[in-house]
């Protein structure tokens, strides 16, 4: 099936007599006659439920779609984007390793890499995305575990070269994850281009509604565990899971390990509301992200032109310096989200975004309603001010995620706001 088909039917197949709609399993546990039932699925050798901190029939059917959209061999979904960022690499990390991260990220998955991680032994090490390979591989050692990057940064809108970071992944064995939550695989399947691990806030354009807060690991079962040493844990026998080895899954062994070994020490799992929720929200994702990204290039253009405005990041624009990639990667549209600085400093900004009527401003991203945030003192205020200019954020960057109301509309109320100020 066609993506825009799969968004719709993909995940879920009712039998005869059953519900036609993903039904909610509001229950936190499965009967069964038969303890060697039971005990099958604690083994593996038997697919089902058993509790719903590790599987549901609701969050099942939502991970199945998501897996079938990206292209990847099984999903995990998580209580939320950063959980699902901190299980995929405590999956793989131990004290004493490192991840290789691109400093272009959101601000809550800078900290937990720049603060948090260092609190239990995992080093961080950041790399200028628009640096050179021969400079970015020069981070990657032994303990490397995993190289990370988003296909569309939040809040600076750096488009990612796949290309480049794929190699450097690959010539030394290294998981590569991509955080795809900013353009979905509606505008870019991250698999397709080297990715091995693909991570999403569901909470943003899956959800489309800003109702169910959530996130999602995407096993690309692309990678050979049995290829290099560097994943020892995989390798030998996890005496905690009946002495399973992962490797031995073959194009699962990262997400049955996610699951059995992370989700079940840890808990995050997502709720079946949620899970409910954002199924059905993708249900229209396809035709969503049309919306947003037409939407999206008539707002950038009328920024552009503005001469209140000093700049504009949207990679819709022919002269932006990342619109090549961006027609390599994602052709079919570059996303709803950009940034732009108001003339004036951060003053300036706050004024503009007081001003707004129907634009809302708001902690979110990415749903069907326009709205508008201040990075520097909010997402990223934990930043020191010479992380942000490191990372790009200046004190008049207002962050815009275009909505799918007329264009005319968003427009009308930025142009009102701007003359305000």
């Amino acid at each position: 099936m066609k993506l825009d088909t799969l968004c719709v039917q993909g995940g879920y197949k009712p039998k005869s007599g059953e519900p036609r709609v993903v039904p909610i399993a509001q229950s936190t546990t499965f009967f069964y006659e038969k303890a060697r039932e039971m005990a099958d699925l604690f083994d593996l050798k038997a697919d089902g439920y058993f509790y719903t901190r590790l599987a549901n029939p609701t969050v099942d059917a939502f991970e199945k779609k998501l897996a079938a959209l990206d292209g990847g061999t099984c999903g995990i979904a998580t209580a939320s984007g950063m959980s699902a960022t901190l299980l995929a690499i405590l999956n793989v990390c131990n004290a004493g390793d490192n991840i290789v991260s691109s400093n272009a990220v959101y601000g809550g998955t800078y900290n937990l890499f720049s603060v948090t991680l260092p609190k239990y032994g995992i080093e961080c090490r950041f790399f200028d995305p628009d640096d050179t390979k021969e400079n970015i591989e020069k981070l990657v050692d032994d303990k490397t575990k995993v190289i990370f990057a988003e296909t569309v940064a939040n809040p600076t809108i750096v488009v990612l070269d796949f290309d480049k970071i794929a190699d450097i992944a690959k010539r030394n064995q290294v998981l590569f994850m991509v955080d795809n939550t900013l353009v979905t695989p509606v505008l870019c399947r991250p698999l397709d281009f080297g990715a091995n691990v693909v991570l999403y806030s569901s909470s943003k354009y899956l959800d489309g509604h800003a109702v169910a807060l959530g996130g999602c690991i995407i096993d690309g079962g692309n990678f050979d565990f049995t290829k290099t040493n560097r994943y020892e844990e995989f390798l030998k026998p996890d005496e905690s899971y009946h002495g399973l080895v992962y490797s031995s899954l073959g194009n699962t062994a990262f997400g049955v390990k996610c699951r059995v070994q992370m989700m079940r020490d840890l808990g995050a799992i997502m709720s079946p509301q949620n899970a409910f929720l954002t199924n059905l929200g993708m249900e229209t994702l396809a035709l969503r992200m049309e919306r947003h990204c037409e939407n999206a290039k008539k707002v950038a253009k009328f920024l552009e032109n503005h001469p209140k405005v000093e700049w504009v990041k949207h990679a819709s624009l022919e002269n932006n310096k990342y619109h090549e990639l961006a027609m390599k990667y994602m052709p079919n549209g570059q996303g709803g989200m950009m940034s732009f600085g108001v003339k004036g400093g951060c003053e300036k900004a706050s004024q503009f975004m007081e001003a707004l009527k129907m634009i809302a401003i708001v902690t979110h991203v990415a749903d069907a309603r326009s709205c508008v945030l201040h990075p520097a003192s909010t997402t990223h205020r934990q930043l020191s001010k010479a992380d942000l200019d490191a990372i790009g954020i200046a004190d008049n960057l207002i962050r815009l995620s275009v909505g799918i109301e007329n264009a005319d509309d968003i427009i009308s109320d930025l142009e009102q706001a701007l003359n305000q100020i």
